[in-house]
């Protein structure tokens, strides 16, 4: 007679795989439009000049220059400021 449980060890050991978001350019980096700067859940940063927000609140520079980070009435901005 067996003791070991058939096939019942492994059950719920399974996880997702890693969504690598979080901030891709800091402040002081260079841009291009196109690059993406944050990957994000939801609107901790918003958008300022420079930049625009994608469906899945993915925020991308939208023109050339130099990342800068700044807070706007509690909220965290990121604009693309010409550099």
């Amino acid at each position: 007679m067996a003791h070991t449980k058939a096939q019942g060890s492994v059950k719920g050991n399974r996880d997702s795989r890693p969504k690598r978001r979080g901030v891709k350019l800091y402040g002081g980096q260079k841009a291009i439009p196109g690059n993406i700067i944050v990957r994000q859940v939801g609107s901790k940063f918003i958008a300022g000049d420079g930049v625009e927000t994608g469906k899945d609140y993915t925020l991308f520079a939208v023109k050339a220059g130099v990342v800068n980070f700044k807070t706007h009435r509690g909220k965290q901005v990121i604009e693309v400021i010409h550099g």
